[in-house]
């Protein structure tokens, strides 16, 4: 747990000193990536109050679903529906996040 922490701090050190220039070719792509890592964090917290926490999995389902988001944006860029696909994994993502934040919520305060 206490690794954890310490990577968290790390990280966000890291966010705030570091000026990172996202290429423009894949700025229409990093909302969605966020969206998508969110999902895989919530899925992971509620996994670990569930006592159900595997970190390999948790590591393939974070990789997996920034892809997977990633590549439905492309292809509906290619397709010239990508405004249409990110608004529609935005919204099933988001689905889910607020889902896994219920259920945090019933976990932690028993309501």
């Amino acid at each position: 747990m206490i690794i954890a922490v310490i990577a968290l701090a790390v990280g966000v050190v890291l966010g705030v000193l570091v000026d990172v220039n996202v290429p423009v070719g894949l700025q229409p792509y990093l909302p969605i990536a966020v969206v998508a890592a969110l999902d895989a964090l919530f899925g992971g917290v509620r996994a670990h109050l569930d006592g159900a926490f595997d970190d390999k999995q948790f590591t393939i389902s974070f990789i997996s679903n920034v892809l997977v988001a990633g590549l439905i944006v492309y292809l509906g860029d290619q397709l010239g529906v990508g405004a249409q696909l990110s608004t529609g994994v935005v919204v099933v993502l988001g689905i889910r996040i607020f889902s896994n934040a219920a259920a945090i919520r019933r976990r932690l305060f028993s309501a």
